[in-house]
């Protein structure tokens, strides 16, 4: 692997207890060695600015911070507003987002209805300045009207000028490598990171799984449920589940990862560790 993309994904703390767990968590996941730091926004679209504080912690932390950039409901002049503020705050890492529509509604509000239109506004404001990342989905966008139309809709982002692309996270590898070869034969030659959701809560992960369309595969929910409210028991069989996806990715080609915490240091840390990823590095 001539360069490791590794990276960690934090959400914005609500109250101020939060922030300090956040703080005691990101002192641990600094310690590995990722690459970057992703900060996202509310549920929604919610709390637009509700990560500046804790891009801007990660920031005086010396290290590199990518705060989520959602376009919904947005104006040109809004956005570009926000893309100076970022420019003064020294980021130069983005990840590019439409963000979600409002719950039983199609209507997208504001002047972006699509995130290509946001990373070719990115690019015609700022030029090369951001870093940018888009999203990419191996089991099919929730809402995307076919496998096809999705896949155009990527490309499309891509084109628009992105640099990278973070999966949603997944538990099939085969999706992941299917994925891959159909954008490499539609002329895609970013990066594609596989977004990795550490297993540590049954119930947790099967609402989120919902709501992002991931699927879990059947061997691996039964197992979760037949483990009932033995957490000790989910956590262990959650590593040995992803970390074995893992391996079969970096053995596949995946560039690194993209690690969704939910703020938690030690399942990331865990599998980080199994995979000895800091020599990778």
């Amino acid at each position: 692997m001539s360069q490791a993309y590794f990276s960690i994904e934090f959400f914005p703390p609500k109250t101020p207890e939060g922030v300090e767990k956040l703080r005691t968590e990101r002192a641990e996941l600094a310690a590995l060695g990722a690459k970057y730091y992703s900060v996202t926004v509310g549920a929604g679209g919610s709390a637009m600015y509700g990560n500046n504080d804790t891009v801007a912690e990660i920031q005086k932390e010396g290290l590199e911070a990518a705060p989520h950039f959602l376009c919904i409901g947005s104006t040109r002049e809004s956005v570009s507003k926000r893309l100076q503020e970022y420019k003064t705050q020294g980021i130069k890492h983005l990840v590019a987002l439409r963000g979600d529509l409002q719950s039983g509604s199609d209507d997208v509000h504001g002047e972006f209805h699509y995130a290509n239109e946001l990373v070719a506004f990115i690019r015609q404001e700022t030029g090369d300045w951001f870093k940018i990342d888009v999203a990419a989905y191996p089991e099919m966008h929730p809402q995307a009207k076919s496998l096809p139309d999705d896949m155009n809709n990527f490309v499309r982002k891509v084109k628009a000028g992105a640099d990278m692309a973070i999966t949603q996270y997944f538990y099939n590898a085969d999706a992941y490598f299917r994925f891959v070869d159909d954008v490499r034969k539609a002329g895609v030659t970013i990066p594609i990171v596989p977004g990795i959701m550490p297993i540590t809560n049954y119930a947790q992960l099967a609402r989120f799984s919902s709501m992002c369309g991931a699927e879990i595969p059947r061997w691996i929910r039964l197992k979760l449920e037949s483990y009932g409210e033995d957490l000790d028991a989910i956590r262990d069989f959650g590593l040995d589940v992803v970390a074995e996806l893992c391996q079969r990715l970096l053995a596949g080609g995946a560039p690194g990862f993209h690690f969704y915490t939910l703020n938690r240091a030690g399942p990331t840390a865990a599998i980080w560790q199994r995979l000895s990823l800091s020599d990778k590095v």
